[in-house]
């Protein structure tokens, strides 16, 4: 069953500009720009309100039940972009060992971390941040790195990177628990 039309709208908070043309929506803030294309969404963008109480507005006509869930999708993805441009994200991640301790090495502008010693291997794994992200130790805490930056995609893609050149090959994982783990998800500043 089709429904005739189903709307959804986010509200745009002061100090942010968004800009809708063509299903491409730029967001502006205080710590950056971040831009995203929906051109593969059959969606209606636009924005709506007065100048204090601003709102996208996203609408589907026609759409089937599985269609329209891509509506609540692209809201999320845009209140994820707005919080991302007036606070940002942090993640931590942990270094869990139960004998040959995880060494680490961080590059000087927090674009690269490089990771020695794992399960007690020569071999050192170079994990490259997106662009915006970056790396840092935590000096309250021994063994934890801050994935922060704008983008929250980019922000997990960068933690399931460092998680994935980590994964224990060939032993039972059971047994094994050896990795660099997420252990919290934050936004800047709470």
């Amino acid at each position: 069953m089709k429904l005739l039309k189903h709307s959804d709208e986010v509200k745009i908070p002061r100090g942010v500009a968004v800009h809708v043309k063509a299903r491409k929506i730029s967001v502006k803030g205080p710590r950056g720009t971040l831009k995203r294309d929906f051109t593969h969404a059959n969606l209606d963008m636009y924005l709506a309100g007065d100048k204090k109480h601003r709102k996208l507005v996203v609408d589907m006509w026609f759409g089937t039940r599985k269609e329209i869930a891509c509506v609540r999708t692209v809201c999320s993805h845009v209140e994820n972009m707005i919080v991302g441009v007036t606070k940002g994200f942090e993640y931590k991640m942990r270094y869990v060992y139960a004998h040959f301790p995880i060494n680490s090495s961080i590059s000087e502008d927090g674009s690269e971390i490089k990771i020695n010693n794992f399960l007690g291997e020569k071999i050192q794994r170079v994990c490259t941040m997106l662009s915006g992200v970056k790396v840092s130790r935590s000096e309250k805490v021994k063994d934890e790195i801050i994935l922060t930056g704008n983008d929250l995609e980019k922000v997990s893609n960068c933690a399931a990177q460092i998680h994935a050149s980590t994964l224990v090959k060939g032993k039972d994982i059971r047994k094994f628990l050896d990795g660099i783990y997420v252990s919290e998800r934050n936004i800047l500043g709470q």
